[in-house]
């Protein structure tokens, strides 16, 4: 049997919570239900709902724009809506946007990832919400990677971002009603906020474990499997190594041109990290880093889920990297606005890159990071609903 999601609960059993409300939706492509229905398609036209604006995330509320790519707002050809961009010329909705609105929905398949910008997008609409007065409704559903596991330091001051705007690690293993709840609270956000939980499901469970069917959340996560290695292989974007986008496995290859793959594959596996093995593999990315350009490097070939712990294995393919080919590797240049380094962004200070130029061991980082993971563990307790 599938888990049920807030959206079930909300219109079988709680539509007086919106009834005589005007409702704006927070929506993407995996905004699904059990049938895949969209959540807009189920929304829109129902008696006692009135729902009169769409709002779209990262990569637009259909999901057609690649990532960092700006989406604009426009008007819904299947429904008339509006649709207004949180990912153009403002990633928190304006006065303008949330005017009339009684009630803000909120009903995105998170990752339960920092640098996952839906949690981003989540905190500027409850933000917004706090400085209008609407309210925000969120419908909960599933982690991908499960709720029990949490990796990762936290975002230092100087470090924020639209990939960390609060001091969270990168994994918080919390579906988007429970860190909703906590930015709310012990972040002062302090908007009116309700959340309509879920039925079945447990914190133990993978996505695949809870009946509802996978869509992909966004273009370069196209299955299950990128999900489970890209909280550790996301950091790849922050250096100079192809994360393989622009091929059918993002995430899961990882390569450049300078880098002999066997090699690399046989270091990496020589480690014997947990819940992992590497494969020499060679690709040319259609579009991204090295476009048109043969890479070499190695597929991640996950063996353990449960075992596996994705941030440590990312850290220590960067060192090896770094160590096999140190005058090649290098890191993506500092964006311009901040003067950041992309890396320092994804990790959340710079601790990671100083240690890795360095030629420093990154064993006491890792163990760093882990007495944050768990102090931070201890906080979020007090936000869990499963």
């Amino acid at each position: 049997m599938s888990v049920a999601i807030g959206l079930e609960l909300l219109l079988h059993e709680r539509r007086a919570d919106v009834a005589g409300q005007r409702l704006g939706l927070v929506a993407s492509p995996a905004s699904v239900d059990a049938n895949l229905s969209s959540s807009i398609g189920r929304l829109h036209g129902q008696p006692g709902i009135e729902l009169v604006s769409l709002f779209g995330p990262e990569h637009g509320l259909r999901g057609e724009a690649q990532a960092g790519e700006a989406v604009g707002s426009y008007t819904d050809a299947r429904t008339g809506l509006p649709v207004l961009s949180l990912y153009g010329s403002t990633r928190k909705p304006t006065p303008e946007m949330l005017d009339g609105l009684d009630t803000i929905i909120f009903d995105l398949q998170d990752g339960g990832l920092r640098f996952y910008t839906y949690v981003s997008t989540l905190a500027h609409v409850m933000e917004a919400a706090a400085d209008t007065g609407a309210r925000v409704l969120v419908l909960d559903r599933p982690v991908y990677l499960g709720g029990i596991v949490v990796e990762g330091g936290l975002v230092e001051e100087g470090y924020q971002s639209f990939v960390g705007l609060y001091p969270l690690p990168i994994r918080y293993g919390m579906t988007a009603g429970e860190i909703a709840r906590l930015l709310n609270e012990a972040h002062g956000i302090g908007c009116e906020l309700a959340v309509m939980p879920m039925r079945g499901w447990r914190r133990e469970m993978y996505f695949d474990e809870t009946g509802l069917p996978f869509v992909p959340p966004s273009p370069n996560l196209p299955t299950l499997a990128a999900i489970t290695v890209y909280p550790g292989t996301c950091l790849i974007e922050g250096t100079n190594l192809s994360e393989g986008r622009g091929t059918t496995t993002p995430f899961e290859y990882v390569g450049a041109p300078y880098v002999d793959g066997h090699a690399l594959a046989e270091a990496m596996n020589r480690l014997e990290l947990p819940g992992v093995r590497f494969r020499e593999v060679f690709f040319v990315p259609s579009f991204g880093k090295y476009r048109g350009e043969t890479c070499s490097g190695v597929h991640l070939h996950v063996t353990r889920r449960d075992a596996l712990e994705p941030l440590h294995t990312a850290v220590y393919l960067i060192t090896t990297v770094r160590r096999l080919w140190p005058d090649r590797f290098g890191w993506r240049a500092p964006w311009a606005e901040g003067g950041h380094y992309p890396i320092d962004l994804l990790s959340g200070s710079s601790r990671l890159r100083s240690c890795i130029d360095a030629v420093d061991d990154v064993t006491d980082l890792l163990v760093a990071w882990k007495e944050e993971s768990r102090s931070f563990a201890e906080i979020r307790s007090r936000y869990l609903i499963y």
